[in-house]
Formats: C-alpha cells, sequence, structure tokens
C-alpha cells in the first residue's frame, strides 16, 4: 500500500535523475498498480489452493527482489520493469490478507481486526508521499526502494514463524482462460488510456483501448458459463459485495489520482523541497489513522453505509478545497485544512467499505472474494494514475502555452515567438522542472536571457497550476459516483452489537 504512492512525491527527483520525460515517470507508477491489478484474481486462487501462507511469503520474496532492482536501476526504462515485478510480488501478498481475517475470525468478531487492516491500509496509502520526501530529501530516490528490505527481511521471519499455514483443496481447478481474457483485457485498456495523449490519440490506440473493452467483456460473460470460474458470481448474490467493489474502485481512483498533480505543485511551483512537501501531507496521514480508529469502533453500531458515504463526501471535499487553494503564490500552510479533511475522508472508509463486503463470506471464497474487492480498487488505482496522468500532460500542453503567449507580451516583440515556442516544447519534457526554464539562444543578451529566464518560470507556474487544478476536477466526479454506489451498503448486513 505505502508503495503505490511513494513514486508520487520523488516525480522532480527521478525525472531529472534519470533524464526521464513526464510520461515515463507516471508509468513508473502506473506500471506498478497495473502489474499488483492484473493478477490479482489469479493470486486470491492460488491462496485458495496453496494455502494463504505459502502464497504471501513467495510474494514477499519476490517484492523485496525486485526493490533491490529499483534501488539499483540506472535508466527509465530498467526502474519500470523493476516496478512491474514489484506489482506482481505484490499481487500475490495482497489478497492473503483478507483471507486470514475472514478464516481467523467469524462475522461478529471481525469489526475489530479488520479496524486494524483498515487502519494500516489508509494510513500506508497517505504515508507513502510522507516517507517518499523524508527519504528522497536526505538519502536520494533509490532509497523509497530499498527501505523495503530491512522492512521485508523482518516480515518473511515474522511470517515464517506465526502465521497459520492451512492445507486447502489441491483438487481446486484454475479458470486459464479467465485469467488469460482478465489479464489481456486490463493490460490493453490502462496501456491506451495512459499512452493516449503520449501518442496523441492515434488510431492505434484508440483500438487498444476497444480491443481492451472487448476482452474484458468476453472476460465477464465467460465467468457465467465456466465450470471453475475464476471469480465466483454467487459473490455478487450479495449486493453489497457488488456495491463495496464499486466504492472501493472509485476510492482507488480518488487518492491515486489526486497525488500526482498535487505533489509536483507544491514542490514545482510552490518551491517546496521533498522533506517540506512530505511533512505539508504528514496532517493528512494522521487525519486517516484518527479516523479509520474511529471508523472501526463506529461500523458495528451506525452500519457501513453512513461512514463511507460521509467519508467519501469529506474526500471529495478536501479536494475541492485544495483546488480553490491552488495558485502560483499560494502559502503552503494554506493547504493543510484541504489536506486534513482529505485525510479524515480517507480515514473514515477503510475499514466499514472493508466491513461490509467480507460480512458473511464462507471460508473457501475467501481468497475469491479478497481478489476480486483488491482488484475493484487497484484498477480504479491504475485509471487513476493512468487518466491524471493524461489529463495533466493534456493541461500542460494547452495551459503553459497559453500563459507563455500571456508573458511573453512582457518581452519585446522580436523574442516573443521563440519564448513562447521553446515553453511550448518543454511542456511535456522534463527541462519543465529543471527550475531553469528552456534553453535560450547564445546570441540573446545577458539581460533578456535572464528575463526570459524569469519569464518562463512564471509562465510554466501559472500553466501547472492552471492544469494542476483542472485535473482536480476528475477525482471529484469519482467520488461522487462511488457515493451512488455507497447507498448500497445497507446497514442490516452488519452486526449491530457493541
Amino acid at each position: 500500500m505505502l508503495d503505490s504512492t511513494i513514486v508520487t512525491v520523488a516525480v522532480p527527483a527521478i525525472l531529472t535523475g534519470l533524464d526521464a520525460t513526464l510520461n515515463q515517470v507516471i508509468w513508473v507508477n502506473s506500471v506498478y498498480l497495473l502489474a499488483n491489478t492484473v493478477p490479482l484474481l489469479i493470486t486470491g486462487r492460488l491462496g485458495d489452493r496453496y494455502g494463504p501462507k505459502r502464497v504471501l511469503l513467495v510474494g514477499l520474496g519476490l517484492f523485496l527482489a525486485a526493490s533491490l532492482w529499483c534501488g539499483l536501476a540506472t535508466s527509465a526504462g530498467s526502474l519500470i520493469a523493476a516496478r512491474a515485478v514489484q506489482g506482481l510480488g505484490a499481487a500475490l501478498m495482497t489478497p492473503q490478507t483478507l483471507a486470514f481475517i475472514t478464516r481467523l475470525f467469524p462475522p461478529e468478531r471481525r469489526a475489530v481486526p479488520i479496524a486494524v487492516w483498515g487502519a494500516v491500509s489508509g494510513v500506508a496509502t497517505i504515508a507513502g508521499p510522507v516517507a517518499g520526501g523524508l527519504l528522497v530529501q536526505h538519502a536520494g530516490w533509490e532509497w523509497i526502494f530499498l527501505l523495503n528490505l530491512p522492512i521485508g527481511v523482518a516480515g518473511l521471519l515474522v511470517g515464517a514463524l506465526m502465521l497459520p499455514d492451512w492445507r486447502p483443496d489441491s483438487r481446486m481447478r484454475f479458470d486459464t482462460l479467465g485469467a488469460v481474457l482478465a489479464s489481456a483485457g486490463l493490460a490493453a485498456l490502462v496501456f491506451g488510456v495512459q499512452n493516449g495523449q503520449h501518442y496523441q490519440w492515434a488510431s492505434g490506440i484508440v483500438y487498444v483501448i476497444a480491443i481492451g473493452l472487448l476482452l474484458l467483456g468476453g472476460f465477464l460473460i465467460h465467468q457465467r458459463r465456466a465450470p471453475a470460474p475464476l471469480v465466483p458470481m454467487r459473490l455478487f448474490d450479495n449486493r453489497v459485495f457488488g456495491a463495496a467493489n464499486l466504492t472501493h474502485a472509485a476510492l482507488g481512483f480518488a487518492t491515486t489520482g489526486m497525488f500526482l498533480p498535487l505533489v509536483i505543485y507544491v514542490q514545482t511551483v510552490l518551491g517546496m523541497d521533498p522533506l517540506a512537501s512530505s511533512l505539508l501531507c504528514a496532517p493528512m496521514a494522521v487525519g486517516a489513522g484518527l479516523a479509520a480508529i474511529a471508523a472501526g469502533k463506529l461500523v458495528a453500531r451506525v452500519g457501513a453505509r453512513p461512514l463511507v458515504t460521509s467519508g467519501l463526501a469529506a474526500l471529495a471535499a478536501g479536494v475541492v478545497v485544495l483546488a480553490v487553494q491552488a495558485e502560483p503564490d499560494t502559502a503552503p500552510l494554506a493547504l493543510v485544512p484541504g489536506l486534513v479533511v482529505a485525510g479524515t475522508g480517507i480515514g473514515l472508509v477503510f475499514s466499514p467499505l472493508t466491513a461490509a463486503a467480507t460480512f458473511g463470506l464462507s471460508p473457501e471464497l475467501a481468497g475469491a472474494a479478497s481478489g476480486v474487492f483488491n482488484t475493484s480498487r487497484q484498477v480504479g488505482g491504475v485509471l487513476g494514475s493512468a487518466s491524471t496522468g493524461v489529463l495533466l500532460q493534456l493541461g500542460l500542453s494547452l495551459t503553459v502555452p497559453a500563459a507563455a503567449r500571456e508573458y511573453a507580451e512582457l518581452l519585446p516583440s522580436r523574442y516573443a515567438d521563440e519564448f513562447v515556442r521553446r515553453i511550448s516544447e518543454a511542456a511535456n519534457t522534463a527541462s519543465q522542472f529543471g527550475g531553469e526554464g528552456p534553453p535560450v539562444p547564445a546570441d540573446w543578451s545577458p539581460s533578456i536571457a535572464e528575463r526570459v529566464r524569469d519569464l518562463a518560470t512564471d509562465a510554466f507556474n501559472l500553466g501547472f497550476t492552471n492544469a494542476a487544478k483542472a485535473t482536480l476536477v476528475l477525482p471529484v466526479v469519482v467520488l461522487v459516483l462511488g457515493m451512488v454506489a455507497a447507498s448500497g451498503l445497507r446497514t442490516p448486513v452488519l452486526s449491530r452489537r457493541p
């Protein structure tokens, strides 16, 4: 969970350190989410087949090896490949955690362990930028990955010695065709959305997206007919489970999508270093942790729906406040109220939503249900990362040239066209984050060159701020849809006993 957001605060450092483009660095995060998402349905069933302990430990070992590879990467391509392997390791681990809770505790006793699970998940998601900022500032971006090694080794020892080792039914069959359809469909859909703006929405990209949608449609049809489906359709006999998954997807979309424009804004436009920007997010993590504890205590009494709906509303309100407050000259502390409200909203959602989704699940469906539930969040996160990245790049291609034309009026007319052209070219490259602006022709006088650099910085700051504000509208819209889905979380499915 931490690694799903920890990269966002290191985006400017990776851009310059690996001489990467914005699209490449977005892929560093998106490929992790994609590799974590695509196998989840399969890895959930692997836990049912071979036992959650074994699958979790194998996944953790793979995750650690990939983390070392990430920390040693010397190019954007190598880092993207390592993140893909890291995501696969995470996919092996993630479904097993809820499977343990479902197997160890009957429905009426799951409130406390799910509250703990939800608190860890919520805080870890938000703590990613905080931890990333501290490490980038004091040790370098590589250490956001190398930090996993000592923690993971300790986790391997604890897991091997203390987790129970169930021996499930080894005769269970796998839905190979379903796995292929789901994996290929998700991969095609996310690749197309992620790279649409990069390839200027050429017909080939549109076809890739259409193929992805067709494959996913074929997967759903196949699941209704398969003798041993990857996703048992009886899971959705309980409408609350379906509503919980839609809500989980909306939450994953919003939490992943809001961080990318926000982190680049506070570091590049407001000039905060990684440490300062991470500390700015600390109140958000504190709010999430406190809210998660409160939600865990309240869910058995008031039910999931009011807590989840209130949490999504608070998160949307926090994002709106951030978008309104964001300006090129905004004081960083002015963003704290919006961050606290957003963090509180995230904390209110995780535990009640998980409690609603897992209530009444039979142990033999624990792995499949956990895989589906985590897949919904990860699919939302992948689409949130990809969609936000596309909108941000599209916004930069429009707002930065517009700001450049505005500031070009302050220059002598013979320099104006060249000024606009060079800033427009820099709008989709790493040079926009370097702090020095685009290169200036050598034959320009020093006084004009200095003036151009100052105006270029101002133009980019204005353009990026406008693009970031527009991008933050998308998570808010998705959160509103999530609130609609959360209306299906009927309270009678939860225990009202204290």
